[in-house]
């Protein structure tokens, strides 16, 4: 597992218990574009923008059911310090099914997310950079996965204001 990913969730942890829900609070927020909010951490100097999704279904079965989550996030982070710049991660409030990859279609275009625990991340900088890519000419991302206890679940990310956070995010931490 990337190293950034234990490091994120922690920064995520301190800067606000439930971002979700407490996106506005926090201290480390220094900006937000529309559905997309830009934070900073300091010492080392961190960036990322970060979304919660407009939408979840979870579905067992082929049919509609209710689930507990924890949080659900889209991130796109920047660690100048360890030169990893632009990393593209999710995390979908629960374990992951063994093995599985996640699916992220933005338009017509369909990237595979490898999971590990409760995240789940680009394979290399060059999918990244792709990634970003899409989401800076898409409306919305669409994550599909599926639970270590068999439940599918899409959640559906706008891309209102993507460009504009990434752009800040890159400009605070050298990008």
């Amino acid at each position: 597992m990337k190293n950034w990913v234990a490091g994120t969730v922690i920064a995520l942890a301190l800067t606000s218990p439930l971002i979700a829900q407490e996106i506005e609070e926090s201290e480390n927020r220094v900006n937000a574009e529309t559905d997309w909010s830009v934070f900073v951490e300091d010492d080392p100097t961190q960036c990322w923008v970060v979304s919660a999704p407009r939408e979840t279904v979870n579905t067992r079965d082929g049919r509609v059911v209710a689930v507990r989550r924890g949080e659900i996030l889209l991130f796109v982070s920047y660690w100048p310090s360890e030169n990893r710049m632009g990393e593209v991660s999710f995390t979908g409030g629960y374990p992951f099914a063994d093995g599985s990859t996640v699916s992220l279609e933005i338009g017509e275009t369909t990237f595979e997310l490898f999971s590990d625990g409760e995240m789940a991340w680009a394979a290399s900088q060059q999918d990244d950079q792709r990634i970003i890519t899409a989401m800076k000419r898409g409306t919305d991302a669409v994550l599909t996965a599926v639970s270590s206890r068999g439940t599918q679940t899409q959640d559906t990310f706008s891309l209102f204001g993507f460009t504009a956070a990434v752009e800040d995010a890159e400009a605070r931490c050298g990008a």
